[in-house]
């Protein structure tokens, strides 16, 4: 696998760290219980990084040393794919002949990379856009930068040359082809999967007493990277009309942020805090760091409802993981946040981004306890569908399927 420009060792829902970190390292390690050997080839940060770490048995991070530890931002990094794709030759060069059986790169940087690695070894190119910047520049927000015409050019060219193209939803394998003119016999649907032993319903209560909660309070939480893209600034505005409507809840609501900045939300670190004082919501927002997986479980089970305002969401990771431990998600009607959540079964959607809507959204799940009951068991049930064993499995079927494509063609 490929992984440049974050690794799946790095703490989700900061930097350029998460869902496509989840995703690497919990497929490779649904591999590896397949007894197949996964080598994860990523930027090294640091300079204290050592050279292999051990992330499980059968899993292999390699830290390749591609231009500056740190510093570095996703536009810059194209400039650093052949230090890096050499040092990925290398590597494969100290092997015996035919070492690897498949290349899986993940984000259209590790794609070029992955181009390269599958000429030279002579094995499949299995591919995961994760984002597309065609998708994205549709759907930016109003204070948000667009992707630049070398990433579209760089997408296009890996379209072209992988063998297969993993698409988590069937939207995005829809938008791969109409927008990107993908084979469709070379797109398969294949959607991510949430770990049901760590994310799964916990006592509401004492889980909230654990993290200092109030045990009577509606929490609407936020969780991931803060940045324009994940539009948590929505939910700040629509807990501000909802308390203009309903002031008498403000005794009540409790509205944690679980997350850093990231991306171009680095270029204004401070300005969620700013805007939650400026709409005279200090008393109701907390800001809390980036957590664990065990952790951030905990910060789902002890919400009333979790709050997706993405402009845009490949798969939509939160959702998923939220619905597990069956707390009901209120969620931008978009990209594959449709196919996670059921409205008005696991939760509800909602079209746009006007904090009206969002504000009549929320106060339905805090004020309506009946529908709040149905959520909550709607969001388990529909959970279930989604797990890593069969992501895994579904992957292997698609490795396999790239592996028959690329006998065919060198035929």
């Amino acid at each position: 696998m490929i992984s440049l420009h974050t690794s799946p060792l790095d703490q989700p829902g900061t930097g350029d760290a998460g869902g496509m970190n989840v995703y690497v390292i919990e497929l490779a390690k649904r591999l590896a219980a397949q007894d197949i050997e996964v080598d994860i080839f990523t930027r090294a940060t640091s300079s204290a990084l050592p050279p292999v770490v051990a992330a499980g048995d059968g899993i292999a991070v390699h830290h390749v040393h591609a231009g500056p530890f740190e510093g570095l931002t996703k536009i810059e990094l194209p400039g650093q794919l052949c230090v890096f794709a050499r040092e990925v030759l290398r590597a494969e060069a100290a092997q015996p002949v035919g070492h690897y059986d498949a290349v899986h790169s993940h984000y259209w940087l590790s794609g070029q990379v992955g181009a390269l690695a599958r000429d030279r070894w002579g094995v499949p190119l299995v591919h995961s856009m994760h984002t597309m910047a065609k998708v994205k520049n549709d759907a930016l927000a109003a204070d948000d930068t667009p992707e630049p015409a070398a990433r579209i050019i760089g997408e296009e060219q890996v379209v072209e040359a992988a063998d297969m193209l993993i698409a988590n939803t069937a939207l995005e394998a829809q938008q791969l082809i109409q927008l990107y003119d993908a084979d469709p016999s070379r797109v398969d649907v294949v959607h991510p999967g949430v770990d049901l032993t760590v994310f799964q319903p916990l006592d509401r209560a004492a889980t909230r007493v654990e993290l200092g909660l109030p045990v009577d309070a509606h929490v609407l939480l936020f969780a991931g990277r803060i940045q324009p893209l994940k539009a948590p600034d929505v939910l700040l505005r629509a807990v501000a009309v909802l308390l203009q409507r309903s002031p008498g809840l403000r005794g009540h609501l409790v509205v944690p942020v679980v997350g850093g900045p990231s991306g171009t939300g680095l270029e204004r670190p401070e300005s969620l805090a700013a805007l939650a004082a400026e709409l005279g919501l200090n008393d109701v927002v907390r800001f809390v760091p980036p957590v664990s997986q065990g952790q951030l479980a905990r910060w789902y089970a002890a919400a009333t409802a979790v709050a997706v305002p993405s402009y845009n969401e490949s798969f939509g990771l939160v959702a998923a993981e939220a619905q597990a431990t069956g707390t009901p998600v209120v969620a931008a009607a978009v990209g594959g946040l449709t196919t996670i959540v059921r409205d008005r079964h696991s939760g509800l959607l909602v079209d746009g981004h006007d904090p009206e809507d969002w504000a009549t959204a929320l106060g339905q799940v805090v004020t309506d306890p009946d529908l709040r009951v149905r959520l909550e068991a709607g969001a388990l049930e529909q959970a279930r569908q989604f797990s890593w064993e069969a992501t895994a499995e579904r992957t292997l079927a698609v490795y396999e399927r790239a592996r028959s494509a690329m006998r065919e063609s060198v035929g």
